[in-house]
């Protein structure tokens, strides 16, 4: 009896996780030709590892995920796009006429930005040049920069000596995404540099919401920047483990599932 096809197909697609683990990254045309299928077949096993988050598809092939920095921005704008997407959509949708709001230099911050192209009469305050980028083309979004260093990997402005221009705004919203959160970590970050920037804004808006895909629950990151106590709500696309969500909802937070 011959064995199922799919079976095949999972071998070879374990086999391919291997070689691009060992590699670091390989392309399209190496694996058709050292695994002897067709390049569509490849390309059909590569959507579905980066589908798991085991590689990030690149033009003509992939790379794997250890080997890339996990602060790279590209990298995060590549995982769980669907997910952010809707979280990003939500979030949209509680800012109003009138709002000062701070977006940081998460990739689902850069989520939200998309979904406000249409809206007027806001202040975004940011210290992420892709966020800026998203917002140019609207003259409606009145767009501020803290002044800071440029971290190239996460396209932002970091340090903390820029940030006397926050006392000029009543910040409505903060919206931060995160490393993970945790008890008793609350929202942390694997930047130091970056962590020190939101502690210091998370102190200056009205609500804190902390906008999570669904694997970062439980995660733990370098550096702490909002205790769950300073957590107005939380926006993520799946719940957490039930004992976690138990102690942050006990903080009064709001979880909405999107």
């Amino acid at each position: 009896m011959k064995p199922a096809r799919n079976t095949y197909s999972e071998l070879r697609r374990q086999d391919l996780l291997n070689r691009i683990i060992l590699d670091g990254q390989a392309t399209v045309f190496e694996l058709s030709r050292d695994f002897a299928v067709s390049e569509v077949t490849i390309r059909g096993d590569l959507h579905a590892l980066a589908n798991q988050n085991l590689v990030i598809r690149t033009h003509g092939g992939a790379i794997a995920t250890n080997r890339i920095p996990e602060l790279s921005l590209w990298i995060r704008q590549q995982r769980q796009v669907q997910e952010k997407d809707r979280i990003g959509a939500f979030a949209a949708h509680m800012i109003h006429v009138g709002d000062a709001v701070f977006l940081d230099t998460s990739s689902t911050a850069l989520a939200i930005a998309r979904h406000l192209k249409n809206q007027r009469e806001i202040t975004i305050i940011t210290n992420s040049l892709a966020v800026a980028q998203v917002l140019a083309d609207n003259p409606g979004i009145n767009t501020v920069m803290p002044g800071g260093t440029l971290q190239r990997d996460t396209l932002s402005l970091i340090g903390t000596e820029g940030l006397l221009i926050l006392n000029r705004y009543n910040i409505q919203y903060g919206f931060f995404g995160a490393h993970g959160i945790s008890d008793p970590e609350g929202l942390t970050d694997v930047s130091v540099a970056e962590a020190e920037v939101k502690q210091q804004v998370v102190s200056q808006c009205r609500q804190v919401i902390a906008i999570l895909d669904g694997t970062k629950w439980g995660r733990v990151g370098a550096a702490s920047f909002a205790p769950l106590q300073k957590v107005h709500s939380i926006i993520t696309d799946q719940p957490g483990p039930e004992n976690l969500v138990k102690t942050i909802q006990e903080y009064g937070v709001q979880i909405h599932i999107v």
